[in-house]
């Protein structure tokens, strides 16, 4: 029985990626999610209290495989400057990934202080890794300088839901030479 609980949680939790990165926040709602499962509704509220609690699962879920990603592409890198690249090509790699558009579309919406902790606590993971490789640089305002190239990203990520103008690779490369020249100074 627990195995299949377990399943059925599973089951919800890709039904709310799908919706999350199809339609964003608006479009994670019980109905939605019963839908998709064919489960009935108050099933669903069965494993969810709420759209805040499948919001922090995902988070909780998600978050920690996504950062791992990125930080294990920081740690192949040999110097700091490939290290800050790995950082940010990896990030704009997941732009596509079910995963990445899901926990974009929560990051930008509304959320519980419980689950925008979670948020911050997993993207302050992935921040102290960059701090620690601009500090290698030699930066003087590594922590800032961290905040600023994360923003940078998130505009380079933003350009590539577009669909729009360029190709992602050339919005990543262009962000990574702008990062690496930035830092630089």
């Amino acid at each position: 029985m627990a195995e299949h609980r377990t399943m059925q949680r599973g089951a919800l939790l890709d039904a709310a990626r799908s919706l999350l990165s199809e339609g964003g926040t608006e479009a994670l709602t019980f109905p939605a999610l019963a839908e998709r499962t064919g489960l009935a509704r108050s099933s669903v509220y069965e494993y969810f209290r709420s759209r805040a609690a499948v919001v922090e699962e995902l988070c909780a879920v998600d978050f920690p495989v996504w950062a791992a990603e990125v930080e294990n592409a920081m740690q192949r890198a040999e110097t700091p400057e490939a290290k800050i690249e790995a950082y940010v090509r990896r990030q704009l790699d997941l732009v596509g990934d079910r995963r990445h558009r899901a926990v974009v579309a929560i990051s930008a919406s509304e959320l519980d202080a419980g689950a925008r902790e979670k948020i911050r606590a997993a993207h302050g993971g992935l921040i102290a890794m960059i701090v620690e490789a601009l500090g290698d640089l030699g930066h003087t305002q590594p922590r800032l300088a961290a905040m600023l190239l994360q923003g940078s990203v998130d505009a380079a990520v933003r350009r590539i839901e577009l669909g729009v103008a360029e190709e992602p690779g050339v919005i990543a490369d262009t962000a990574v030479a702008m990062v690496l020249r930035g830092v630089a100074g």
